[in-house]
């Protein structure tokens, strides 16, 4: 993809650099003397969203132009998008990002000139002059192109800036742009009620200072929906990612910000492509497929494999993606040869599984003789003890290490079990089933989790002696750091994961003494557990909703001594951040924050993972 030098007349104020320069929430009623044009005051009190956040209230205005009809605005139907924003949700995300860059460009405009000490006012009275703003220019209308200079990139992973040559406030996001950037855009449609509209990526019309398309990977960027960010350099993703968990505890906590430390930096991946060991592509059935009361035919033809295209459900024809890791790779090659020549079997669509799994051939150790054998020191052959193929399968990667050979294969098969080694700890999980698809930051990632579980150097760095694991899973924090306990226990509501769990827990040699799991319906996690709640810490590693106020009650009245909250979504992160630490519905135990940080387990995209370390206030006598 290439950029263009066409110059193009801008207005408003210059792009910021980073994301991390836009305010997190825009100025409340009376906090700013600045109004833009044609935007009114946030009039009222912000309404209460669920766990104590705040919805962003946004500049409401009639929609002008971009569609024709006798419709008003009461009377306008929403989307379903426009309708389900649930809190952490991206439209919600979005909405504050938009709403601050609003606010940076209405200080930004010059203010309206006070009237005079000693004008009069009409009929003599002292009342305030009624000073009017300008309205808002038209809006472009839908599906027509325009040029948009892009001032920041949203926690969404779009661009995000105002049409170039117009004084409207009106945001416009855009995808595959960087902040600096003039981009052609094909306005797609308009959300009234937040001040945006979205639109497609159509061309760079002028790069900005960040934007480097050298870098681009994937003949698909600008067009697929897997990755945002081939063009910047990784590390001004991984500042970009340290500022989404920033403004994700200032916009969600609802916390005092003296009661948030500063957000360390993003630790970064050690791959940024070839890295992902799952992906899923799929293909559509043929047309009319999903009528019922249609005969079912087979597809005529082979069908075009691969992801949605950006903004659409449309499937883009990919044949390699290079974020996967070389075993997936040759994984999705093998399944497309498959489908290819298969297709007349295929009545619908359906998702390819790409997983991969790793067969380990320890290599033996022997002494190296003399003094060195003498004191102990031994050295290692290339003779492993179980002997991996002698010529690798054509759909396999053999990676040879110190102390071993790694056999890496793709399954495809659903009912298929993988192999993952994270050091030297081995998992199995059901091929189709979750486990992080990152394995090369994983190593990086549990040894944080085990430097940071404990207290720090202190008094009460040897009263812990217990480990909780909630949403357990198939046991990768708990098996990871049961040596370091008296006693771990796993718990998770899904039954099928907790066999997975007592799996690896023996694959690894854990007795059940030292590293437990239960089943435990969501209302009494923790009433199976007997562990001192002052000797014991939480890892708590929830769903992208995060936790339920229900689970978050339980936490509380259980009140360990510390928590660590790993999580996926870091907006619904912080809320739940912020009801620990007021202590919402709880029995006065309250939490204090330590330390939160982003792990990037996703390079080229806009997702990153946090970490919370919390420690229990101690109450008062």
């Amino acid at each position: 993809m290439s950029s263009t030098t066409e110059a193009s007349q801008t207005a408003g104020p210059p792009a910021s650099k980073l994301s991390q320069e836009l305010p997190s929430k825009p100025a409340a009623a009376g906090e700013s003397s600045q109004q833009g044009q044609g935007q009114g005051q946030q009039g009222g009190a912000q309404k209460k969203w669920q766990n104590g956040g705040n919805k962003p209230s946004g500049n409401k205005r009639p929609f002008q132009g971009g569609q024709t009809g006798g419709r008003g605005k009461d009377k306008q139907r929403k989307s379903k998008r426009e309708r389900n924003i649930t809190e952490g949700s991206s439209e919600e995300v979005l909405a504050f990002d938009v709403q601050a860059l609003i606010a940076l460009r209405n200080e930004s405009l010059p203010e309206a000139p006070a009237p005079a000490a000693d004008e009069e006012v009409k009929g003599g009275e002292s009342e305030e002059t009624e000073t009017k703003t300008p309205s808002q220019p038209p809006l472009p209308e839908t599906f027509t192109e325009i040029e948009v200079e892009v001032h920041a990139i949203s926690s969404t992973g779009d661009g995000l800036g105002f049409q170039v040559g117009s004084a409207s406030t009106q945001v416009y996001v855009v995808p595959f742009v960087a902040p600096g950037d003039i981009a052609k855009a094909k306005v797609i449609r308009h959300v009234r009620e937040e001040s945006y509209s979205v639109a497609d990526f159509v061309s760079v019309v002028k790069a900005g200072p960040l934007r480097d398309d050298a870098r681009v990977n994937c003949k698909y960027f600008s067009q697929c929906s897997g990755c945002q960010f081939q063009m910047l350099d990784y590390n001004t993703q991984l500042a970009h990612k340290r500022s989404i968990v920033d403004k994700a505890y200032k916009n969600f906590s609802n916390l005092n910000p003296d009661l948030v430390p500063s957000i360390r930096d993003t630790i970064g991946s050690p791959l940024q492509y070839g890295y992902r060991t799952k992906l899923t592509p799929h293909f559509d059935g043929p047309p009319g497929h999903h009528k019922r009361n249609k005969p079912k035919q087979a597809l005529s033809k082979v069908p075009e494999i691969g992801f949605n295209a950006k903004g659409r459900r449309h499937v883009l024809d990919i044949e390699d993606c290079p974020i996967g890791t070389d075993a997936v790779r040759l994984g999705m090659k093998r399944e497309r040869e498959r489908i290819a020549r298969d297709f007349g079997n295929f009545t619908k669509g359906a998702t390819i599984l790409l997983r991969e799994s790793t067969k380990r051939y320890p290599k033996k150790v022997i002494g190296t003789g003399g003094s060195a054998a003498t004191e102990g020191q031994q050295q290692t052959t290339t003779e492993p003890e179980d002997e991996p193929p002698a010529d690798t399968p054509s759909d396999a990667v053999r990676v040879e290490a110190d102390t071993h050979v790694d056999i890496k294969t793709c399954l495809s098969a659903t009912g298929a079990m993988s192999s993952e080694y994270i050091d030297s700890y081995l998992f199995t999980n059901p091929a189709n089933s979750f486990f992080q698809n990152n394995n090369s930051i994983l190593p990086k990632f549990t040894q944080y989790i085990r430097d940071h579980v404990m207290p720090p150097l202190g008094p009460h760095r040897d009263r812990i002696k217990y480990l909780i694991d909630a949403y357990s899973g198939s046991g990768l924090f708990t098996i990871t750091l049961a040596s370091l306990f008296t006693g771990s226990t796993g718990i998770d509501i899904a039954k099928d994961s907790i066999e997975c769990a007592r799996k690896n827990a023996r694959l690894n040699n854990l007795p059940e003494s030292q590293c437990n799991f239960l089943a435990a319906d969501a209302p009494q996690l923790f009433k199976q557990v007997t562990y001192p709640a002052d000797e014991t810490v939480v890892v708590i590693d929830p769903p992208r909703k995060g936790c339920d106020n229900d689970f978050l009650s339980q936490l509380l009245a259980f009140g360990p001594r510390r928590v660590v909250y790993v999580s996926c979504n870091v907006h619904t992160q912080a809320r739940d951040v912020g009801v620990l630490v007021r202590g919402d519905g709880g029995d006065g135990t309250k939490y204090e924050i330590e330390s939160i940080v982003g792990f990037d387990f996703f390079p080229q995209t806009g997702h990153v993972e946090g970490v919370a370390v919390l420690n229990r206030i101690e109450k008062s006598a």
